[in-house]
């Protein structure tokens, strides 16, 4: 936002100087008709939001058979009867039912509603575990120097699939870490190693995206990852337990 000068909102009266003008009265008889005008505005809005049809002029036996929400009932296709529609409807409703069906993985899948912060652990139909985690938190960081590389922080939306499992993960870090912290990039790989940072397992679904454990278990819950998904500890253990290599991951 710019500096607002003097120049740009015209000349400045003092607080002291400045007399609000008064506004001319109503006579008794406008302050009835505007009541009596607005309370039928506001009997006409709220029929329209309730029924989003107008009212009708024509009592119901003029009009014809009418809709429940206020409008004419849709005529059915000639030779259809009631009674075939909602069969058809049914068996349509099951066809469709059974083809979902046959999209639900086998076994063990992970969901995440990185949205909410949650993680749930599934067994076909079944939720076996709901967890609170966190995902990326969306922070954009770009380098004031060298490359001027750019990188979003966000957990990628999409079907993944555990393809490693790590037991004591040791965290690598990237070139970000380093910029983020305004420190120089290091030269040798060995300064790049933290220990411990990742909890106990570490499931890697791909381009550095990891489901892993936190030393900060007090901020699960909230969107403040630089991508991957943390766990607590005991959640970790479960997933450790129950999901292979393999594993689908839906994140959304």
């Amino acid at each position: 936002m710019g500096i607002l000068y003097e120049s740009d909102i015209g000349p400045v009266i003092p607080a002291a100087l400045r007399v609000p003008r008064r506004p001319a009265p109503l006579r008794r008889g406008w302050v009835l008709v505007l009541a009596v005008a607005g309370s039928i505005a506001l009997t006409a809005v709220a029929w329209l939001l309730l029924t989003g049809f107008a009212a009708h002029p024509f009592p119901q036996a003029i009009s014809g058979r009418m809709h429940r929400w206020g409008g004419e009932a849709p005529a059915l296709p000639a030779g259809m009867t009631r009674e075939r529609q909602i069969a058809q409807l049914t068996a349509e409703r099951r066809r469709l039912e059974a083809a979902l069906a046959r999209k639900i993985p086998r076994g063990h899948y992970i969901v995440i509603d990185q949205t909410h912060n949650r993680l749930h652990l599934m067994r076909q139909n079944e939720r076996l575990m709901e967890a609170v985690c966190s995902a990326g938190s969306g922070m954009v960081l770009l380098e004031g120097s060298g490359r001027k590389r750019t990188w979003v922080f966000d957990t990628p939306r999409g079907v993944h699939t555990v393809l490693r499992r790590v037991e004591k993960p040791v965290w690598k870090k990237p070139d970000w870490a380093f910029v983020e912290e305004g420190l120089p990039l290091p030269r040798r790989d060995d300064e790049r190693i933290e220990y411990g940072v990742l909890g106990e397992y570490a499931f890697h679904f791909g381009n550095g995206y990891m489901i892993h454990g936190t030393l900060y278990e007090r901020l699960l819950g909230r969107s403040v990852t630089h991508g991957c998904i943390r766990l607590g500890r005991e959640n970790l253990r479960r997933l450790w337990k129950d999901c292979p290599v393999g594993t689908p991951i839906y994140v959304y």
